[in-house]
């Protein structure tokens, strides 16, 4: 199982939020470097994100919530939504999952 997962889930809609953009960076340097890349599924998940065994650090997920909102024909307040979190634990499970509306979002550490 990848080390990082997440969902989107779109409240303003009540349901998941497929075909949205996700990428995974670390932060531990002057520049993000780029560790994974993937889409939600029709669930609104992104289950095989990056490898398995992330090493400590500072990463962040970033969801490109414009393109999603401009897909399904709606505006949205904020273009993208990034999610900064630690990993203190290479072989641990990090769950990141976004509650999405065109204008407010949420989120919080998941199983």
């Amino acid at each position: 199982m990848s080390t990082v997962t997440t969902h989107v889930l779109d409240t303003s809609l009540g349901q998941p939020a497929a075909d949205v953009d996700v990428r995974l960076e670390r932060l531990d340097g002057a520049d993000p470097s780029p560790v994974a890349h993937g889409r939600t599924d029709d669930d609104g998940r992104v289950r095989d994100f990056g490898p398995d065994g992330l090493p400590p650090g500072t990463y962040r997920v970033v969801f490109d919530t414009g393109g999603y909102f401009a897909r399904t024909g709606r505006r949205g307040f904020y273009p993208e939504v990034a999610i900064s979190f630690s990993i203190d634990s290479a072989d641990g499970h990090y769950h990141v999952p976004l509650v999405l509306s065109p204008f407010a979002y949420s989120t919080y550490r998941g199983s």
